[in-house]
């Protein structure tokens, strides 16, 4: 066993502080990563407040996570010490079902293994994430990042990336699609670069002007303002595809107007309440309404290597984790473009 220093919550709604436990060992097949970046998503801010339910604590978030390898296993093939890599949202699955067999493990159909607030494959031992100094993973799903990719860039495309990647290339981004992405926000922001590199044309729908620039500087065709002007009236059946990242409540069905028929609108943000939904929009153009989960190992690999072909990575604002408390602050109130990522060697003086 190996002690390994730690940013944790020690139960709901506190805040994160210095916490140390012990990783195991590598196994045959595993791979030691000295972490150097961990991206703050989301996520990790519902869960360490159990905004979700059924969060189990102390809990060390992070599923953004890009290092170098530091030991392998006897039986490792993939990796070799020295290696840039990156471990996402995922560090197991039964590997058996029909899910898995297809690379689709995120929706293990017994219950993926999260790389942190889970539990190992034994029912028990709890997963910690990547607000740490180092992790133990299987090769399976560890990812290669790009040599041409900088570990602090690339890390939120472990989960920012993956998430947008993987609807855009389901529902066949691409010359000739009309994509919009609604919400420029951490995932927002990866959609419009991905979007405008497969060689769609993007729009970006915005409650507001004001990251206008921005949207453009990303890639962004288009720009509109949603609570400015007639916009609803004037993309009327614009689009083949939408993109929602919007974390939070959104009128879906004013939205699914803008889409063409047969096309699609996709959710990727998870709003708190209950959005309504009538049917009419649907039935009208034959649309649909779909939801996307991250990405299998697969193709989160794929979305990497796509990303070194095109150097991509994210708009990052790169902190020390003694400040990991105020960046979760900054991040329910939008004050961020585009991502935060820990700078681990921090982690060490704290």
């Amino acid at each position: 066993m190996t002690k390994t220093l730690a940013y944790a919550a020690p139960a709901a709604k506190a805040a994160l502080k210095p916490w140390s436990f012990e990783r195991r060992e590598p196994k045959d097949h595993d791979v030691a990563i000295d972490i150097k970046y961990c991206g703050i998503c989301h996520t990790d801010v519902h869960q360490a407040r159990d905004e979700w339910g059924g969060a189990e604590f102390p809990m060390v978030p992070g599923h953004e996570i890009a290092g170098i390898v530091t030991a392998v296993g006897k039986s490792v093939t993939k990796f070799k010490v020295g290696d840039h890599v990156g471990v996402g949202c995922l560090v197991d699955s039964c590997r058996e079902c029909e899910s898995c067999r297809e690379g689709l493990e995120q929706y293990c159909l017994n219950g993926a293994t999260y790389t942190y607030a889970s539990r190992e494959r034994d029912g028990v031992t709890p997963t910690y994430g990547g607000y740490s100094d180092k992790i133990v993973t299987d090769e399976n799903f560890v990812l290669r990042i790009p040599s041409n990719l900088p570990l602090d860039g690339a890390a939120p495309l472990l989960c920012a990336g993956i998430t947008l990647y993987s609807p855009l290339r389901h529902w066949k981004a691409g010359p000739g699609k009309k994509v919009a992405i609604l919400g420029l926000g951490g995932l927002g922001h990866m959609g419009v670069k991905l979007a405008h590199a497969m060689g769609a044309e993007v729009t970006v729908l915005s409650h507001s002007s004001r990251k206008k620039d921005d949207a453009k500087r990303l890639g962004a065709d288009h720009f509109y303002a949603m609570s400015e002007g007639d916009a609803f009236s004037a993309l009327a059946s614009r689009f083949d595809l939408i993109v929602c990242t919007a974390g939070v409540g959104v009128e879906w069905g004013k939205y699914l107007g803008l889409v063409k028929r047969d096309g699609a609108m996709v959710l990727v943000g998870v709003p708190a309440e209950e959005v309504p939904l009538g049917a009419f929009p649907l039935i009208g153009q034959r649309r649909s309404l779909a939801g996307s989960l991250i990405g299998g190992i697969a193709e989160t690999q794929e979305m990497l290597d796509f990303c070194g072909k095109h150097g991509i990575v994210s708009e990052i604002e790169t902190i020390p984790i003694a400040k990991v408390n105020e960046a979760f602050d900054r991040i329910v109130k939008s004050d961020v473009r585009y991502r935060f990522v820990i700078d681990m060697a921090s982690l060490k003086g704290s």
